[in-house]
This record gives C-alpha cells, structure tokens and sequence, in this order.
C-alpha cells in the first residue's frame, strides 16, 4: 500500500460544504445540513481538525465539543474518512492531535459514545485510548427501547483518562511510529518524544528538551549513556578494523573480556574456579539457558520461581515470570515450574522458606523435586521487593538439603545497581549459576551470559547456541567498563553514597506527602516509593515527565515509582530529580480525595 500525505489543521467556513459531502460518502454516518457542517468548521473548530491531501481535498474530518458542564472533557462525535485513504491510520491520528491540541486548553478526559455493533470506532477509540496511557469506563448513555423507539443501537458512553497537560501523543513526529511499528511497544507510550541524543544522567530530544534519566534502558545504563572511557574504546577497536561477528569463535575481545572479568569480578570474589557461557545477548536467554543446564545435570524438570519475579518473556523464561500481564501473551501451558512465597510475600512474620522446605519433604504436596531455585535477590519488575541476607542464606541451605541447584537472576539488580557487582555479596552466599545481562557490556550493547560452576558445565558443544552469542563490540565495551570502575572499591562506594542520598530524598517525599500512604523501597541505587495504587504511581510519573524526568513503575499493580538513574549520575542531578519528583507527588495527591490518597 502506497501512504497519502496529509495535512491537518483547523477546519475553516470554506470546508463546509466538502465536509457534507464526505460524510455523505461515508456511510453509514449520519448526513446533517449543511448548515450544521458549517457550524463545526467554524464555531467548533477549536475541537475539530481537518486532513487534507496534497491536491487540497478534504479527506478526514474529526468533530468535537467540551460540555459547559465538563469543561475538562473533549467528547468527539464524528469522525469522517474518505475511503481513498482507509488502512493508513488517518482516523487515529486525527484523534490523537486533537487531544493533543486540546490537552494544552486543560482538557484531561477523552468521551465518545459508539453502539455496540460499530467494531471499527470501538477499535479506534481503545486504540487511542492504549496510545495514551489512560483507562476507559463505559455505560450506557442512550437506549435503545428509552431514547430510540427501537431503532437504533444502544449508544455506549466512552470515557477515559485522566491524561497529562503535555499530550502523550505529539502529531505529525510521531507518524511513521504509529505507521510502521508494531503495537506492543510499550516505553513510547509513556515517554512519547523522539530522542535524539544522550549523556550520561541525561537525554536529549530532536527538539532540545532535556530529560533527567531515571529509567536508564530499565537498568541497562549502569555507566550512563556514552561514556566517553567506554566509548572511545569501542571508536577505537571499530576503527581498527576489530571483529564484530565471530559466533563463538576466539577472538582478542572475548580473550580481554574473559581474563578481565575473572581478574576484576570472580577471583577476588572466591569465584576463580566459576566459568561464563555466552548464550544469545538477551537477558531472557541467559535465564533459557541456565534453566536447561540445572534440568539437564539434575535429570529433573520442575524449578521453583517465586511470586513477583520476573525473568523474562521467551517461553521457559516466561514460565518462572509471575506476572500475568506477560504471561497471558504466551498462547500455551506454562509447565515446570512450582510457584512460591517470596521473602515477606506474607509480612515479616511468615517463614516462608519453612513453608517450602515442609512442601518439599511432603511426598504427598503435589511439588515435583526441583532441579533449581531460580531468584531475584531483589525483586526489580515485581516492585522492589529486597529479600535479606538471612532469607537468602536460608533458600541456599534449602537447595542444599533438597540437591537443587541455586540460580540467581542478576540481570537488573547486577553490575553495580546495589552498591557491590553483585546483588548478593555480602551475604553469605554462593550461586551455582548467576544471570547477568544488561548493563554487563556497559554501554547499551546486547550482551548476556551465565556465570556457573565449573562442575555444571556439561554441555555438549552447540547444544545451547545462538548467532549472536558473544557480541565483539559488547567484549570490549565491557573489558573497558570493568577495568574503568571495578579496579578497586571507589566505584562500589560511590554507589552506596548516591543510594543513600536518593534513598533520603525519597523519605522526605514519603513524610511531607503521605507518612502513612507512602513507603520507601529497595536498596542500593535501586529504590522506588510506593504509593497507594497503580493509577497515582501513573499520574506521578506522567507529572514527573511533563516537567523533564523519564521514571518508571513497577510492581504486581503498577504501584511503584521506580528509580533505575545511572550510577554515574551527579549529586546536583539526583536533587533535580528528586525536586522534580517532589512536586509530582505534591501536584497528583493534592487533587485526590482524602480516601483515594491513603
């Protein structure tokens, strides 16, 4: 299909008349006077927008008015397509510059009404709804037996919102996105500009605007964005002609990450005898096959995964994940895997790895003897849930008791993210398999791989690979990460300092807006507020972007307000943010009722 051009503006009294007519082909909407089409392009053409194609014909047309008594609300109530440009997203980009324009005029909620057997302004409606973030209530509004004598479909009241005073959605940039993109892109929709460039703590629009960094590519920017140590060293290794795509073939990166990495990382860790698999550069095919190898040493299927962990979205990875939303896309059984309590899932009170243990020696609980345990020692997507050293040296002496393998997933919480390389240092403990990807390459690059025991290693060669299994570029980006922060402990303690500054920052907030609605959550640099609910976790982050900070939620409802900042990031950075964050909290709690707040 070949793409028209368009081009929307506000409708002027000139296209009166061409609007009449291309209603009128587009049945089966209803046809007014001429007169009435008038009055749209010209008294309501504050809420109306006009597309036209390059010959200056009218081709799209989206009519709506804000209620005197909800001066809040956009209701659209028509919105015309000529046929010529069907199947090109004309309708919805429409519609979402129309919020946008009307977003800047204080217009916080979205109405229509549409009847039940209309599936395609049903699906354009909860299309634009998805892009912009916001929820839907219907009911409804006219009936058919009551307002139609019968002859009509019901009418359904659609309404949704509330969204932001920067729209979510910005035009004509993001077209080719809305074109060409599949819709399970997900971070867009909440950071909807187009970036251009980025700097450590920092990203920067095609625009200019700056934005403080608090997602950080959801932990995968440990060392900020282009760093210039880790960035003049891959200039350098490219320039020189160095070899991007080996399979896994030898090469002199992967020669320096490996004597690095065991230098730097396992040696002073006791961990000289542990071995590194490369596997696929997803950190969902670090935790494939870690799950494979503890099924294959130990001849047994089922793993123990835990409630909130997430680790990822590929089928085995999926299964030991526990949050529905991502689970529900898997189309099959998710088998093998034996759900349990995590730390604290039933208050501080509950032991629940005595809970395991008693399942475990029951012969008759129904639990299949596990290969592995697979854990987060803090819980990132699942909302920061951070189990203690006690818990954590309690699951090892578990597997021990019951011969299954001890598989940390260190994919967001390592390298660093907790104040030490890894999340679990410090207590006690040794793994037998630890999953590391994002930040590893240190620069943003696909990098993964499992750190295990050299006794597990019972591959046979190729039987886990991939084509993309040891990245060059991502080799030398991270040996240069490695050698740059982790030569000593200076880095490791820089670390600690931010997330106690963050960590106090985030007290503050918690006291001055909610001391008994709010709590702080995490450690490290790893730490969110929780707030009563998923929907005012939103609001806050929306808030906190409109006024220059990209942040996050996590947890089983959305409900916390996460930070993942770079660790580089500065303490002038960190209080900006938090500033920023501050008044979010104060703008979005103040406009809450005394119940919803608490």
């Amino acid at each position: 299909m070949s793409f028209v051009q368009v081009t929307l503006r506000r409708p002027n009294d000139g296209d009166g008349y061409n609007l009449h007519r291309l209603v009128a082909r587009c049945q089966p909407l209803d046809t007014n006077s001429v007169y009435c089409n008038l009055l749209q392009c010209t008294d309501f053409s504050d809420t109306s927008i006009a597309a036209e194609n390059a010959q200056g014909q009218l081709v799209g047309f989206i009519s709506g008015y804000r209620p005197p008594s909800r001066s809040d609300t956009l209701f659209v109530w028509q919105v015309a397509v000529d046929a010529t440009m069907r199947g090109q997203g004309l309708a919805l980009r429409m519609l979402l510059g129309l919020v946008e324009r009307c977003a800047e005029q204080g217009v916080r909620y979205l109405e229509t009404t549409i009847s039940p057997d209309n599936g395609a302004s049903q699906a354009l409606f909860r299309k634009a709804f998805a892009r912009l973030g916001i929820d839907c209530q219907t009911r409804v509004l006219f009936s058919r037996a009551a307002h139609f004598d019968g002859r009509h479909e019901d009418e359904v009241l659609y309404r949704a919102g509330p969204f932001a005073a920067t729209a979510r959605y910005q035009g004509a940039d993001m077209n080719v996105f809305e074109l060409n993109e599949s819709s399970v892109r997900s971070y867009c929709r909440s950071f909807p500009v187009v970036f251009k460039q980025a700097r450590g703590a920092e990203l920067i629009t095609r625009d200019g605007k700056h934005y403080i960094d608090f997602l950080a590519g959801a932990g995968t920017l440990n060392y900020g964005h282009n760093h210039p140590v880790l960035k003049q060293a891959l200039l350098d290794y490219i320039a020189g002609d160095g070899l991007a795509h080996g399979l896994d073939m030898y090469s002199e990166a992967k020669e320096r990450f490996l004597e690095t990495f065991n230098r730097l990382i396992l040696e002073p860790r006791g961990m000289g005898d542990y071995l590194m698999q490369f596997t696929g550069p997803t950190g969902s095919n670090a935790v494939e096959a870690a799950l494979k190898l503890a099924r294959k040493v130990t001849g047994r299927s089922n793993v123990i995964s835990f409630t909130n962990g997430f680790h990822g979205c590929s089928i085995g990875s999926l299964a030991a994940t526990g949050n529905q939303h991502h689970r529900g896309a898997a189309g099959i059984s998710l088998s093998d895997i034996s759900r349990m309590p995590y730390a604290n899932y039933f208050g501080d009170k509950a032991d629940t790895i005595g809970m395991i243990d008693k399942l475990l020696a029951d012969p008759s609980s129904g639990i299949d003897k596990p290969a592995a345990v697979i854990v987060e020692v803090l819980q990132g997507e699942g909302g920061l849930n951070a189990a203690s050293a006690e818990w954590m040296r309690k699951l090892e002496k578990l597997c021990r008791k019951h011969d299954m393998l001890l598989i940390v997933d260190d994919i967001q919480a390592g390298c660093g993210r907790t104040g030490s390389f890894f999340s679990f240092e410090g207590m006690g403990i040794q793994p037998d398999m630890i999953t590391l990807s994002k930040s590893l390459s240190g620069f943003g690059v696909p990098f993964a791989m499992v750190v295990l025991r050299k006794e597990l290693d019972q591959w046979q060669p190729g039987e886990h690979n991939g084509t993309f299994r040891g990245n060059n570029h991502a080799f030398v980006t991270a040996a240069a990460a490695l050698e740059h922060f982790w030569r000593d402990d200076g880095f490791a303690r820089s670390v600690l300092a931010k997330g106690q500054r963050i960590a106090d920052g985030m007290a503050r907030i918690v006291r001055r807006h909610g001391p008994g609605s709010l709590s702080v959550k995490g450690r490290g640099m790893m730490l969110g507020i929780r707030c009563p609910d998923g929907e005012i976790a939103s609001a806050i982050c929306r808030h906190a972007f409109d006024n220059g900070l990209v942040i996050e939620t996590s947890g089983p409802h959305g409900e916390v307000v996460k930070c993942l900042c770079p660790l580089v990031i500065s303490d002038e950075q960190i209080d900006q943010a938090l500033g920023i964050l501050d008044k979010a909290f104060a703008a979005v709690l103040s406009n809450l009722p005394a119940e919803k707040a608490s």
